[in-house]
């Protein structure tokens, strides 16, 4: 028995010396290379919007189940609102809606959330739905911050967060399953499995989670199932089939200062990508094929079915090492059936088409110039040009200068036109974006930081006016943002790793779920077969409510988590949350929990 625990010590600590090599050699470069700034693979030097990326073992550290939650942690100018411990929600003000740069929509219509380059938004509320993107099937999260229209069209006026799912890239079968209990009676499951065999691979997962929630009649669920197929035909083509998804149910309690009302929410939501890629040496594209549907049954007898079918046709040619020209075309078409608004048996369709181009021209080694346009037809709104200009300069190969002009817009969803506070009258939202970065990596690249500044403003801003049955939608809105963005991240020993980033944002209104101020410190140690993870976030001057009595929320916040690798298979981890037991509210009259913790077990064979 000796002997064993002496082995068993013995491989504990080659894992922990393992892992702490692994994070030495894990160094910081300008060249490390995205795919959403510019739709094929660009290191982010030669990329003038502000692109930013996280990967799956940042995520796994932050102790977040869902991914979108994670991502402020190591990007500025993004947030998330939340009213529970566990799921988004569907509450009055906007839970789960995605601000950057303190640009968003009720409900969250301006920031596009892709899977895999694939748009991910219901075709009749024309939003992503937070609840249904968990952790564990995401292999890396990429943020474009600012308009992305000129390549990704209506819904990407804010920004774009494209969430690349995991692909099996060794020989063999690889098992991983895990379990989690915390506070409020919340647990998490997940498998996953993952094989390849010569040219195939295959990637298949499982999610359910739950929570009784924070108070009575805030029970949330969620099953989650996913699977992603790829075939290489030879070593310049490949073809990729995915499948996902989520059914949910949500109940909804009210605000605390109102008298209890509890509201159910059934969601089924689908979604299936056929990929068919190619990559030679002078030229890489692809076509892809997508299908989303859903379902919704609320409480309150709405029902609804919809679709979100689309073809995106793209390829980047290279004449040299510093000329190339992507030349794509979008096809979307959306809608569904209601029993509210809408006449039950009139099947709504809306289609949108697009032709785009975007050029990048290298000089002297040092100068990149950057100019793309993009012709979008609509068939309710017709032609809108979306033009975009930037340069990258490169005086050195640790120092990288950006600066870009950028427009960016967004079209009336049906249910803003048809169903709740309708107006078929609206026009499309319309923003452009100005801003210069410096981006820096000193210290041998163990020390990297990104310096932006930014000037938005926009028009015809889609606002509810009135209230009641006389509610109507109207441009009514415009907007002026300023702002700075700052984030960082240091290997101050090699196995001590730390991260900041912070975003101050100047509005000349005042905008509902977006922090004026937002500031994220995390700190991540390994030691043997020990890793911690410590984070804080400080949110200032967050509006809850605007009307009729404008309230703010100012918050600090302390996040930690433990985590052993007792084996090469086992993990096992510990996470607490709200250490500091702050009361506050992100969406108004939905108290966040004070200190809550969970604990779990990760197996990988």
């Amino acid at each position: 028995m000796k002997q064993i625990i002496l082995l068993c010590i013995a491989g504990f600590l080659a894992t922990g010396e393992v892992n702490a090599q692994k994070q030495i050699t894990d160094s910081v470069r300008l060249d490390e290379v995205l795919v959403t700034g510019s739709k094929t693979a660009a290191p982010v030097s030669s990329i003038p919007v502000s692109v930013s990326q996280v990967n799956r073992t940042e995520i796994e550290n932050s102790g977040q189940i869902n991914v979108l939650t994670a991502l402020s942690a190591y990007m500025p100018g993004i947030f998330v609102t939340e009213r529970n411990i566990l799921g988004f929600g569907v509450s009055t003000g906007g839970s789960g809606a995605i601000s950057i740069r303190g640009i968003s929509s009720q409900p969250n219509t301006s920031v596009l959330v892709l899977i895999d380059g694939h748009p991910q938004y219901q075709g009749l509320f024309g939003h992503p739905l937070s609840d249904a993107y968990v952790a564990s099937d995401v292999e890396k999260a990429e943020v474009i911050r600012g308009p992305a229209s000129i390549l990704y069209g209506s819904n990407a006026m804010a920004g774009v967060i494209n969430l690349i799912t995991r692909n099996q890239r060794s020989e063999g079968l690889n098992l991983t399953a895990g379990a989690s209990y915390g506070s409020y009676n919340t647990q998490k499951y997940f498998a996953t499995a993952g094989y390849k065999k010569e040219k195939w691979s295959m990637f298949v997962s499982g999610n359910h989670d739950r929570t009784d929630g924070t108070r009575a009649n805030t029970d949330f669920r969620i099953t989650d199932g996913y699977l992603k197929t790829s075939y290489e035909i030879n070593k310049n083509l490949s073809l990729t089939a995915d499948f996902n998804q989520a059914s949910y149910n949500a109940n909804d309690n009210g605000s605390v200062y109102t008298d209890p009302a509890p509201f159910n929410i059934d969601i089924l939501r689908a979604k299936a990508a056929l990929s068919f890629d190619n990559r030679f040496a002078n030229a890489d594209g692809s076509v892809k094929i997508y299908h989303n549907y859903g379902k919704h049954i609320l409480s309150d007898g709405f029902r609804s079915t919809d679709h979100n079918n689309g073809l995106m046709m793209y390829e980047t040619f290279r004449w040299d090492k510093g000329t190339s020209l992507t030349a794509g075309l979008d096809l979307k078409q959306y809608g569904g059936t209601a029993n509210r608004g809408l006449n039950a048996d009139t099947l709504l369709g809306i289609t949108e088409a697009a032709l785009y181009v975007y050029a990048s021209q290298r000089l002297a080694g040092v100068l990149s110039l950057n100019a793309g346009f993009r012709a979008e037809f609509h068939s309710l709104y017709g032609f809108e040009p979306v033009p975009m200009g930037g340069l990258t300069y490169s005086p050195s190969a640790n120092t990288v200068f950006k600066t870009s002009v950028s427009k960016g817009f967004r079209n009336p969803t049906v249910m803003e036109l048809y169903l709740y506070a309708p107006n078929p009258e609206l026009k499309p939202e319309r923003m452009v974006n100005y801003e210069l970065s410096w981006l820096q990596t000193l210290a041998d690249s163990k020390l990297q930081f990104e310096l932006t500044a930014f000037y938005a403003r926009g028009n015809n801003l889609i606002q509810v006016a009135g209230s009641g049955p006389t509610a109507q939608r109207q441009n009514t809105g415009s907007f002026r943002n300023k702002g700075i963005e700052f984030s960082g991240k240091y290997r101050l020993l090699p196995n001590l790793m730390i991260y900041g980033n912070y975003s101050y944002t100047g509005f000349e209104k005042k905008v509902l779920a977006a922090p004026e101020q937002l500031a994220n410190l995390s700190v991540n140690y390994r030691y043997k077969i020990w890793n911690f993870n410590a984070g804080l976030q400080h949110v200032e001057k967050l509006y809850t409510r605007i009307t009729p009595t404008p309230v703010t929320e100012t918050y600090t916040l302390l996040n930690a988590r433990a985590s052993a690798q007792l084996s090469r298979t086992v993990n096992i981890y510990l996470s607490g949350n709200n250490l500091l037991n702050k009361h506050y509210e992100i969406n108004y009259g939905y108290p966040m929990p004070g200190i809550n913790w969970n604990t779990g077990v990760k197996i990988n064979y």
